[in-house]
Formats: structure tokens, C-alpha cells, sequence
């Protein structure tokens, strides 16, 4: 059986190996080897049959459900990350690094600290880690992150009012393009399409397939059609409303037509 957990919430899902005899149910806390080390994980999805496609022999299992010490031992670690922080924010000052400190996080067994920056180029970092490792006395790994990594660590409020959604309930980053906001008949203003983080929104992406149906049914732009309102070429459509604006042939005036006012065989 699989289980998948997180490492932060709304973060990325792990699957592991469930270990018979334990159970494991949504949001029951475990501890999990993981890349960097022993880290304390949130079961999201208790366990199941994997998929077919899962190869299990690459999967971890469970290490053991977290007790009352293993939580102390986090609050510790969280303490300890606020001094890590500090540090680190200072040894980047002193440097005049061109870097940007987002998020610090210990292992749960406290014996590695890992460190999220974001930086529009590449760093030699390689001074600042021996400051670290004299100053915190364990092990040091820096990780770059983007500006979308940066978002959803930092969380916020989007221009809709609500909770960004990156912070909230998005696990992964599937990819933002203007072809999006082309369907959408936005104009191609950075300043309006951008979020938080600088980059397109993702909200275009989520409305994207929806757009794309409701042009399915009308007519392509630049196409002659026949209609009730008169007989011409579409300039633009509607898309919420389903309509379509027709510049008439006999006139050049714009009309707006309907669905239902549209032949059902346009002319070519």
C-alpha cells in the first residue's frame, strides 16, 4: 500500500511505502527519510493501491508515526530556524551578495539546515556556507528557488481578494503562456496579467479549457457568416455571452449577433 504525504503544507506529494501494523490516516504526522534528511510529513492521502505505473521498489516506507517528543522536537526546530535565519540574512549583507533569503528549514534530527533564496543570477555562495557551518555548527545546503517557489512560500493575497492560490490548495506549477490570455481576448498587459510573483498568472490556466470550449461553437474571426442581423465578417466574439460581432457587408455598421441568430450553414 501507498500513502502519500507532505512536507509543508500545500506543498508537494511524497508517496511512501505504508508499513503494515500503523495506521495512517489524513493527517496523521510521520516522520520520513526524504532527500535531505529525516523531516516530519503530514499524511494527505491515506493508503492505497499504487498505480500501475508506480515502480514501489524506488518508494521509502514510513519511518514511524511522530509521538509527543518528536512535536516538541519540531517547535525546537522551529526556534532554531528564526536564529538560522537571522544569521544567514546577515553573513548575505555582510557579503553584499546579490540573493535573497526566502525560507530556512532543519531536518528533523537537526543535524542539516537547508536554505531558500531566489536570485536573478547565478551566486558563489561557497564563503557564505563555511560562515554558516562555523556559526550553526551542522550541515549547510543552499537551494535556489524561483519567484513562483518564493510566492508560495511567502503566501498572500491575489487581486481577487482571496488567498493565493499557490499558498492555499496548488501543489505544482504547470505552465503559464500567453496563448492563454490570447484566448481569453485579454490585453497583453503585463501589469494586469502578472501576479505576486511577477509571472502570468495562474489563474489563466485554470480558465483556459473553459474558454476554449465556449469558442468551439462560434464562428472563427474573419469568417463570412449569415445571420438575422445581416450578412457579414466577424470581427470579435463574446465569449461569456456567446455572441459574435458582425461587420455587416451591405453597410460596414457592426451588429451583434446570437447563436440562434446565425444560419446554421455560414457562407464561405
Amino acid at each position: 500500500m501507498v500513502v502519500s504525504v507532505d512536507m509543508r503544507p500545500s506543498g508537494r506529494l511524497y508517496n511512501y511505502l505504508a508499513v503494515p501494523g500503523i495506521e495512517l490516516k489524513r493527517g496523521t504526522q510521520v516522520l520520513v527519510e526524504s532527500e535531505i534528511g529525516t523531516c516530519m510529513a503530514t499524511v494527505e492521502i491515506e493508503p492505497q493501491e499504487p498505480c500501475p505505473t508506480t515502480d514501489i521498489s524506488e518508494l521509502k516506507p514510513i519511518q514511524r508515526v511522530a509521538d509527543e517528543k518528536d512535536l516538541r522536537i519540531e517547535e525546537e526546530n522551529r526556534a532554531l530556524e528564526a536564529v538560522a535565519r537571522q544569521t544567514c540574512a546577515e553573513k548575505i549583507r555582510q557579503r553584499g551578495l546579490d540573493m535573497k533569503l526566502v525560507d530556512v528549514g532543519y531536518t528533523h534530527d537537526g543535524r542539516k539546515v537547508v536554505f531558500y533564496f531566489i536570485s536573478e543570477h547565478r551566486v558563489d555562495f561557497r564563503e557564505l556556507v563555511r560562515d554558516l557551518a562555523n556559526s550553526l555548527h551542522v550541515r549547510i545546503e543552499m537551494r535556489q528557488i524561483g519567484a513562483r517557489d518564493e510566492a508560495k512560500v511567502c503566501c498572500g493575497i491575489g487581486p481577487c481578494g482571496r488567498g493565493l492560490c499557490c499558498s492555499s490548495w496548488m501543489r505544482d506549477f504547470d505552465a503559464v503562456t500567453l496563448k492563454m490570455a490570447r484566448e481569453q481576448n485579454l490585453a497583453l498587459n503585463p501589469s494586469r496579467l502578472a501576479g505576486m510573483c511577477g509571472r502570468l498568472k495562474c489563474c489563466l490556466r485554470f480558465e483556459f479549457a473553459t474558454y476554449l470550449e465556449l469558442k468551439r461553437g462560434l464562428p472563427p474571426v474573419g469568417k463570412m457568416v449569415e445571420s438575422v442581423k445581416g450578412d457579414g465578417r466577424v470581427l470579435r466574439h463574446n465569449l461569456l455571452k456567446q455572441t459574435v460581432m458582425i461587420e455587416r457587408a451591405e453597410d460596414g455598421a457592426v451588429a451583434e449577433a446570437t447563436l440562434e441568430d446565425l444560419v446554421d450553414k455560414w457562407a464561405k
